[in-house]
């Protein structure tokens, strides 16, 4: 490999969306199976990316995702309702996220003055 794909390569471990860890590896790290992250993909929960050979390979921020369905499931929920809540949660987040951003814009003197 040379010295600058090594660099780049290096680089992309700080990565959250670096795709990283093969299924067999992802699998063992949430302490899942391999057909628990297909059932997720087959959801459309994760969508894990393939290597130049067709192979899955998911980021940490996937296998975060995926660690949060499998709580819900070992709690008895079943895979396509944790996967739905799992979205609803992401939705309410970014919906809180944006609220607490124009509610910080509504004292700033910057924002274009009203009727």
């Amino acid at each position: 490999m040379a010295p600058e794909a090594r660099q780049n390569a290096a680089g992309n471990l700080d990565d959250d969306d670096y795709p990283a860890y093969t299924m067999g590896r992802a699998a063992e790290m949430i302490g899942t199976t391999p057909a628990f992250l297909r059932a997720l993909g087959e959801a459309r929960l994760i969508t894990p990316l393939r290597s130049g050979g067709g192979h899955r390979r998911y980021s940490r921020y996937q296998l975060r995702i995926a660690a949060r369905a499998r709580e819900l499931v070992d709690q008895g929920t079943p895979v396509e309702a944790a996967c739905r809540i799992i979205i609803l949660e992401d939705q309410l987040e970014e919906a809180l996220r944006l609220n607490e951003e124009l509610r910080g814009r509504e004292g700033r003197p910057d924002r274009p003055a009203g009727p």
